[in-house]
């Protein structure tokens, strides 16, 4: 965090969603979670950001969880072992939980 103090980054009043440390303001105006190295979003209530075609990343995303689906599903169709049934299936449900979050992403922000 001191880092990014003397890199010209302003501690701003808010937290981050995930780790609730505090967020800093970067000189490109983003914000940034020094604990979780990520960029945060804020978005005010009935407001819209940005189009999903400035997040090309989705469709890829999506494409890469649809194949490892189809390709977990034929293992899950081959497979005789119980121990290794129920570890595809939780890799599955995982898949298929992702899926539906980056279905749900993209729809929101048409």
């Amino acid at each position: 965090m001191a880092e990014l103090l003397r890199s010209g980054a302003k501690l701003t009043d808010l937290s981050c969603p995930a780790c609730s440390s505090p967020l800093f303001r970067m000189g490109s105006g983003d914000l940034w979670c020094a604990q979780c190295q990520k960029k945060v979003v804020v978005v005010k209530e009935g407001e819209q950001i940005e189009d999903v075609k400035s997040f090309p990343a989705l469709g890829t995303v999506e494409s890469a969880l649809v194949e490892k689906i189809q390709q977990t599903s034929e293992r899950i169709r081959g497979e005789t072992d119980i121990r290794e049934l129920r570890r595809l299936n939780v890799v599955l449900a995982s898949l298929l939980d992702n899926l539906e979050k980056v279905r749900k992403t993209g729809r929101s922000r048409t």
